[in-house]
């Protein structure tokens, strides 16, 4: 069974968002007087697989398909922020790739 959306999806979201922008600003390539990049841009062209494993999951909606359990956000929020930061400090070049290609999109390039 496959869902899209809920909070597993916002907790990715949130996580990769969080990360990139800590990452931009370490480098400098954020100052402190500009905005952070959103979500939408950061995710542009993402494609990810979320697989959470839960004992006794939340659904929402009409159709029950959305995961809507509030810990689980926060879990893959972590686990992203986590494993995202931990590839682009040993990924410099791919990292900077990655970056430049948020910040040229940010500036309309």
């Amino acid at each position: 069974m496959f869902f899209y959306g809920g909070t597993h999806l916002l907790g990715f979201r949130d996580g990769v968002t969080a990360e990139v922008n800590a990452y931009a600003r370490d480098r400098r390539v954020l100052s402190a007087a500009d905005l952070d990049f959103s979500a939408d841009r950061i995710g542009e062209g993402l494609t990810a697989v979320v697989s959470v494993k839960l004992d006794h999951p939340s659904f929402e909606g009409a159709t029950r398909g959305v995961l809507g359990d509030p810990a689980v956000r926060a879990c893959v929020d972590e686990a992203v922020r986590e494993h995202l930061g931990r590839w682009l400090e040993g990924h410099p070049e791919q990292a900077a790739a990655v970056i430049g290609r948020i910040v040229a999109d940010a500036r309309g390039s």
